[in-house]
């Protein structure tokens, strides 16, 4: 008999072990082994660029080969990925483990959600997203922020050891995936290839967006405040050392900063009646202050504008996310959440390198 707590539950786990590492401040190490922020923001384009390649294919080999298996895929690409960075000895290396995190990300990105909405859907319980939702970002946050707390233990202990533990969490995190149950909910339909049934999941789904203009709406917008703030944060752990933050103090202020999401994923469940159009415009807001106070010189004012900048992001993306789920059909529901992740991808190409210009002049 199927246990929807214990399938959510392998996915939490899933999640935190996946994002527990000493290589959380990516771009603090990068920055301490004398990359530029030039040469850090071109690395983020990389990213995206091969996010924009595979992510939309990953979302639909999600949906005909199955999620729990793209999630399998998702973390072997982590695992060759740090590997590749422990071995790392120049910027092109940097860039290929970049990519293959990058493949990491698209396979994972559709393929949780999916599962975790259809299991729901499976038991007649999909009202329970938004909490689940809201739950994932809080331990993405904390993953994120304990991680970012190591930071001086990462660069005291050097990029290789950090990465190499990463390697061994990746690996507990494949026995927790093994222990999922697929669920596929909706028609099945056999098309009479891998390709043509890649081509009507894909055609499928362009003809769902095309006729829900508010899907389209809500993914740019949702997109385009998630980017604010990832850049935000990103650079942080670049500029704050510059304004003379104390080493000790560092990986303090970043766990501060990812504390903002925590803040926002449960501060939006408690208004639920609030608008999405009053949700988004304070959001933008909020991470107009949060740029503001980031580009003050001082580092307690920059720590804070990451803090509201997180909260603003996570108060958005919780409730758009929970309003995409329900308006996704079962059998397209990866590819779609692929298309999302597209939106936003093609907004970071846009902004990384911009961002790390700006950064580095400002």
């Amino acid at each position: 008999m199927f246990n929807i707590n214990k399938q959510i539950n392998k996915l939490y786990a899933s999640a935190v072990v996946g994002q527990l590492s000493l290589s959380g401040a990516w771009v603090a190490i990068l920055a301490s082994r004398g990359f530029s922020l030039a040469q850090i923001g071109f690395a983020e384009t990389i990213f995206h660029i091969v996010s924009v390649l595979f992510e939309i294919p990953s979302g639909v080999l999600a949906d005909i080969f199955g999620r729990k298996k793209m999630l399998v895929v998702s973390c072997l690409a982590h695992i060759i990925a740090d590997i590749v960075m422990v071995f790392s000895n120049n910027f092109t290396l940097v860039c290929v483990s970049i990519a293959l995190n990058a493949i990491n990300y698209n396979f994972s990105s559709g393929s949780g959600d999916a599962l975790a909405y259809d299991s729901m859907k499976f038991v007649g319980k999909e009202c329970l997203f938004e909490k689940y939702a809201s739950n994932q970002l809080v331990i993405y946050r904390l993953c994120e922020g304990i991680s970012t707390l190591l930071a001086g233990l990462s660069l005291a202990l050097g990029y290789r050891i950090s990465y190499a533990t990463s390697v061994v969490f990746s690996l507990f995190q494949l026995a927790i995936l093994a222990g999922l149950k697929e669920i596929r909910l909706g028609e099945e339909k056999v098309a009479s290839g891998l390709l043509s049934e890649m081509f009507r999941l894909f055609r499928e789904s362009i003809v769902f967006l095309l006729k829900e203009k508010k899907a389209v709406g809500l993914m740019f917008a949702n997109s385009t405040v998630g980017a604010l703030d990832i850049l935000l944060l990103f650079f942080l752990q670049a500029k704050l050392p510059e304004a003379g933050i104390p080493r000790w103090l560092l990986g303090v202020a970043l766990l501060f900063l990812q504390m903002g999401g925590v803040a926002g994923s449960k501060l939006v469940l408690r208004i639920p009646h609030a608008k999405n159009r009053t949700v988004f415009i304070v959001s933008v807001l909020v991470i107009a202050a949060g740029i503001g106070l980031e580009h003050s010189g001082l580092y307690a004012l920059m720590t804070l504008g990451g803090f509201v900048a997180a909260l603003a992001d996570d108060a958005l993306q919780v409730r758009t996310n929970t309003m995409l789920q329900d308006m996704f059909p079962s059998e397209q529901r990866a590819t779609l959440i692929s298309m999302e992740s597209f939106t936003f991808s093609m907004v970071m190409i846009v902004l990384s390198p911009l961002a790390g210009i700006f950064f580095t002049w400002w």
